[in-house]
């Protein structure tokens, strides 16, 4: 898989909450494409990730 231009190994499938908690990634505070295409948030648990997958992962950071 290649996750913001950095191939990942990935063993078989594993749906998107799980690569982001694995990856340190906090679900509140991300914007994730797959395959050049937004994934809404409510559908993070549900979307199953491949070897064959591309991922742009966007993290918010707050400050002032």
């Amino acid at each position: 898989m290649i996750v913001n231009g950095e191939k990942i190994n990935v063993d078989g499938e594993i749906v998107l909450s799980e690569f982001l908690r694995k990856q340190n990634y906090s679900e509140e505070r991300v914007a994730v494409e797959k395959n050049g295409n937004i994934v809404p948030k409510k559908d993070f648990k549900q979307t199953k990730l491949s070897s064959q997958d591309k991922l742009e992962i966007v993290s918010f950071v707050g400050g002032g």
